[in-house]
C-alpha cells in the first residue's frame, strides 16, 4: 500500500508539468482527437521514459555502488527545484499538432519522469505496475488540462506547479531520511 500511495504521489508530481502546459495548449482550441492523441503520447512516452531511466539506473547504481533511495531523494529534490526555477517563466507555446509535434511535446513533459526512473527500485520492486500507474496519470492529466485549458488557464496553472513543487521537495526529503 505504501508503494502505490508513493508511487500514485510521484506520478501525480510529475504530471504537474504536463499538466500546466496542457492548460496552455487547451487554450488553442485544439479538437478531441487530438486531444486524445496528444494525452495518449504523453501517458506512453511517461511509460518509456522511467523505463529507460530504470534501466540506466541500475547500471549506475551498481557501477558507483549508490544507495537508490539517496539518489531518488537527490533526483526529486533536484526536480523540484527545477520546477521552482521555471515557475516565474512565462514562455509563448507554438502549437505543431503533427506527429512530431505531439511526439516532442511528451517528450519535453517525460524527461522528469526519465530521472524518477533512475531511482525507480528506491520505490517499488513491481517497477510495470508503477510505470502504468504513471502512463495513467499522466494521461489523464493531459486531458484535463487539455479540455479545460481555455476556462482555467490563468487560474490553475501556476497552482499546479506549486502542488508539483511540494510533492517532489516532500518525497526527496523522506526519501533522503530513510
Amino acid at each position: 500500500m505504501v508503494e502505490f500511495f508513493s508511487s500514485f504521489l510521484i506520478a501525480v508530481a510529475l504530471s504537474m508539468d504536463t499538466f500546466s502546459l496542457s492548460l496552455g495548449v487547451g487554450t488553442y482550441n485544439i479538437n478531441k482527437k487530438d486531444c486524445l492523441k496528444l494525452s495518449l503520447i504523453v501517458g506512453i512516452m511517461h511509460f518509456i521514459m522511467p523505463t529507460i531511466g530504470s534501466f540506466l539506473g541500475n547500471s549506475i547504481v551498481s557501477f558507483f555502488a549508490l544507495n537508490s533511495n539517496k539518489l531518488l531523494g537527490g533526483i526529486l529534490i533536484f526536480l523540484a527545484i527545477n520546477l521552482l526555477i521555471n515557475l516565474n517563466k512565462e514562455e509563448d507555446i507554438e502549437i505543431d499538432l503533427s506527429y512530431l509535434g505531439m511526439f516532442l511535446f511528451a517528450f519535453g513533459v517525460s524527461i522528469d519522469a526519465f530521472s524518477t526512473g533512475l531511482g525507480l527500485d528506491a520505490i517499488t520492486n513491481n517497477k510495470i505496475f508503477t510505470m502504468l500507474i504513471f502512463t495513467v496519470t499522466s494521461f489523464s492529466f493531459t486531458l484535463l488540462g487539455l479540455l479545460i485549458g481555455k476556462f482555467a488557464k490563468e487560474l490553475v496553472g501556476k497552482k499546479a506547479s506549486i502542488v508539483g513543487f511540494l510533492l517532489l521537495i516532500c518525497l526527496g526529503v523522506y526519501h533522503l531520511f530513510i
